[in-house]
């Protein structure tokens, strides 16, 4: 079936005849597996009678050799999946099994993509870009500090590289434009944190999405913002030569190194906040974040400093 799309993905028209021929199979079973395609991918196939088929859309499917050409330097081992349960979950299971770290794992589409606090991350096929990179760390928790705070700065910053530069970030694991999510970051972790460990840096990005059912907060697109289609190859290697130089300078300083640029990019600095914490409930004003990436607000006039995987924060009504 998907070397049937790679015929199409061009998006010309395409005979059955001639697709066929390229299979070897009858113009019949084409039939059955352009339906397929709708089906199982959601892909839009125009069928004119005298002309043959052709995709609503060009598609431009990931090419491990063509990213690895274009981010030479990184030389991280890629992996790329048609269609799989999640790319962090691939990540951790190519440990489970003995798999070396640095690893990045791709696909062209997820069926149980999740974000933080467990929401499901959209997932449609060859539109976004899915990225899951496993790292080997050692020497202990100051290598985690704020970690998921300068993945988020790398992803940032890669947007703004391609042309996305009024987009911002949200604390803890968001990069926004306006009100509107771009991109999300989740890091999972495996083994002892104060010893040796792989952490799993996940990165989902909206690229060429236009329109999905599955979002229940306000989302956009690279696509939608700037009116083009992007090349995800190029995409996928700028984020791992921007992730492999944001890396190097958290390794070398801490968090501490990179604390300011971060909140000069923070979107809610100086706004009023809500602070969810489960059924609890905290307001306050924004005043950045500190040395190891938690949270600092002013609350009730004092200051106060959150942290955690399960936090939540909205703007309030009056900021």
């Amino acid at each position: 079936m998907l070397t049937l799309l790679k015929l199409l993905e061009d998006g010309r028209f395409h005979s059955g005849q001639a697709l066929g021929a390229a299979l070897g199979v009858s113009r019949s079973a084409v039939w059955k597996q352009l339906q397929q395609l709708e089906a199982e991918l959601g892909l839009s196939i125009h069928k004119i009678r005298g002309r043959g088929y052709q995709l609503s859309a060009p598609l431009a499917l990931l090419d491990p050799g063509v990213i690895q050409s274009q981010s030479a330097s990184c030389a991280w081992p890629v992996q790329v999946h048609d269609s799989i349960d999640s790319t962090n979950a691939a990540a951790l299971r190519a440990i489970e099994h003995g798999g070396v770290a640095p690893l990045l794992v791709l696909a062209e589409r997820q069926t149980a993509g999740r974000g933080r606090r467990g929401r499901k991350w959209a997932s449609p096929f060859a539109e976004n870009v899915y990225y899951s990179l496993v790292l080997r760390i050692e020497g202990g928790m100051r290598q985690l500090e704020g970690l998921s705070l300068v993945v988020g700065l790398a992803v940032l910053q890669t947007l703004r590289q391609l042309g996305i530069s009024n987009a911002g970030l949200k604390w803890p694991n968001d990069v926004l434009v306006g009100q509107k999510k771009i991109a999300g970051i989740l890091l999972e972790l495996v083994g002892d944190p104060a010893d040796v460990c792989h952490v799993v840096l996940g990165v989902g990005i909206n690229v060429n999405m236009q329109s999905t059912e599955e979002v229940d907060q306000q989302w956009t697109s690279m696509r939608l913002e700037s009116g083009q289609l992007f090349d995800r190859n190029r995409l996928v290697a700028e984020l791992s030569l921007m992730l492999q130089k944001y890396l190097a300078r958290h390794q070398e300083g801490g968090f501490m190194a990179i604390q300011p640029e971060w909140e000069q990019s923070h979107l809610w600095q100086g706004r009023n906040v809500s602070l969810i914490a489960g059924t609890h409930q905290i307001e306050g004003e924004v005043l950045g974040i500190d040395s190891q990436g938690a949270l600092r607000l002013k609350v009730d006039g004092v200051e106060k400093v959150f942290s955690g995987g399960e936090l939540s924060l909205r703007l309030r009504d009056d900021s």
